[in-house]
């Protein structure tokens, strides 16, 4: 068998601890890198998504606009069910819902799909709004919830009466 110099011996040592380091380095970086995922990623259960809807249809019982309005994020975006008019801020949400707060509307789900994924949400189905006058809307419904420095806020809600 063959010998290296003793030069090359020692250089193919470098290399190979070098490699060894580097892949250390790698390896414990994506370590963190994962550990920070998992830090910053909530999966909500099915039930925590329902509640999101609970603590919403709560907000409306208080008459208070800015109550309901707080389950929104600040740029949301709001296709209400009784307006021609698309609220995409803070204020236009909280001016429809002076109007339609009036009416003391209790909603009640008939049939929902959940859907969950890492900090954020989906709830969509049908409900029903009964009005203090006795009279009722049913209407497709869609929330899209996005979990945001620790509270989870509607992003997207979408609610349209039934065509029939």
């Amino acid at each position: 068998m063959m010998e290296l110099p003793k030069q090359q011996t020692e250089e193919k040592m470098l290399n190979k601890t070098a490699m060894f380091l580097i892949a250390s380095v790698t390896m414990g970086m994506a370590s963190v890198a994962q550990a920070e995922i998992d830090k910053s990623c909530v999966l909500p259960t099915e039930e925590q998504v329902a509640d999101l809807f609970e603590r919403w249809n709560t907000s409306l019982a208080t008459g208070e606009p800015a109550q309901v309005a707080a389950n929104y994020q600040h740029n949301a975006v709001l296709l209400p069910t009784v307006s021609n008019e698309m609220r995409t801020d803070t204020a236009s949400i909280e001016a429809y819902f002076v109007d339609f707060l009036a009416k003391k509307p209790v909603g009640e789900i008939n049939n929902r799909v959940i859907r969950t994924s890492c900090n954020q949400a989906s709830d969509v189905g049908i409900y029903t709004f009964s009005f203090d006058d006795g009279h009722q809307v049913q209407a497709r419904y869609s929330y899209i919830y996005d979990y945001e420095d620790g509270k989870w806020l509607i992003r997207h809600h979408h609610s349209s009466a039934m065509p029939e």
